[in-house]
This record gives C-alpha cells, structure tokens and sequence, in this order.
C-alpha cells in the first residue's frame, strides 16, 4: 500500500474531516509545492517534540520515532494554502512563547510533564472554540497539529504494524472478535480490516 492511499483510507475512515485532505483525495486541485519558505531543521525538531508530546513513547514508540515532525512539515509546505501554513508557523511561534511564559524555558527545553500542560492548555481553548466554523474560517493551529500528528503516525510503518495490529491480508470477516481493554486496533490492507 502507497502512502497516498493510507493517506486517502484514514481519511475515508475519519470521514474526510482532515484539514487538507481535499488536497489528495479531490485530484482536480494540483498539489503545488506553496510558495512559502521550508521549514527548519529547528522548526522540524520543535514538530517532533509537539507531536511527541500528543503521542508519546509507551510500550510502543511514539511520534518523534515515527518521525511524524517530518511528515507535518511535508504536509504543511506541499499541501496547505498560504493562509493555512501562516496559521501552522504561528501556532509553532505561540506554543514556544507560551512555554517560556509558563516555565521560563522553550518548548524543546522543557521537561515532558511542562510540554503537556502547555499543550493541555492550548487543547482546552480549542475545546471551548468547538462548534461549527463559518464556511471558510481557518482551523485552529493547534487542531492542523493534532490532525497531522494522527495522521502522520497511525500511517507510518511505526504506527501501522506497532501501534495497530496489522494483518495483510484480514481473511473472512469476523465481526464478533473479542475485545479486551487495553488490546490494540486493526489495521489491513482491504476495506475488511477489522476496526
């Protein structure tokens, strides 16, 4: 499976609802590279960090391992409307800023219990922002970052085959299959997969 199609079957599953995922599921819109500058080997360790942070190491590996920070950053640059690639770039600025304002340190500075509740916090204000958008209303930064860090991982080979339970070729379909607490998802290559 390409990751165009994991890309486009996650976002099928999640219905559609992806910030950006017009861009690879509706081809009569060009995926132009924007004109806008790359991001930094910084920037990309910051992404890293964040999307760590929102999916971290366990018993399984986290984000950062699945190198997810890269994956937001190639989305963000290929894929984002200037309008959305401002709004992502800010909320990286503003993520930092409210670190050093709560903790005195950067974000990549500080310890992971700090890097949660800066972004705990910023996840509360998207909460209270929740409800429909005006048509054309850009999303909130912090909910392109959750989106992409989702994304990112769960159709890396990281989250594909050790995070979910993958199993190529699902066979029949068995809809009653027990489920215990804790136990991971299915993830397949056909439309079959167990879920």
């Amino acid at each position: 499976m390409s990751r165009r199609e994991a890309l486009a079957r996650v976002a099928w599953l999640t219905g559609g609802a992806i910030i950006g995922a017009e861009f690879f599921l509706n081809g009569s819109r060009a995926l132009a590279r924007a004109t806008g500058p790359g991001f930094t080997p910084d920037e990309r360790a910051l992404l890293d960090e964040i999307a760590e942070t929102i999916i971290p190491t366990t018993a399984t590996p986290g984000a950062r391992a699945a190198r997810v920070g890269g994956f937001m950053a190639m989305m963000v640059d290929d894929c984002y409307d200037d309008a959305h690639q401002e709004i992502f770039r800010a909320g990286l600025i503003r993520i930092d800023a409210n670190c050093r304002q709560s903790h005195g340190k950067s974000f990549l500075s500080a310890s992971p219990a700090e890097r949660s509740a800066v972004l705990t916090r910023i996840d509360a204000e998207v909460a209270a922002q929740a409800g429909p958008r005006p048509h054309g209303a850009p999303a909130h930064f912090f909910r392109l970052m959750k989106q992409l860090t989702l994304l990112g991982y769960f159709t890396s080979e990281i989250g594909c085959s050790q995070a979910l339970r993958y199993l190529e070729v699902p066979g029949a379909f068995h809809g009653d299959v027990p489920y215990a607490k804790g136990d991971r998802a299915w993830f397949g290559r056909t439309s079959t997969a167990l879920f």
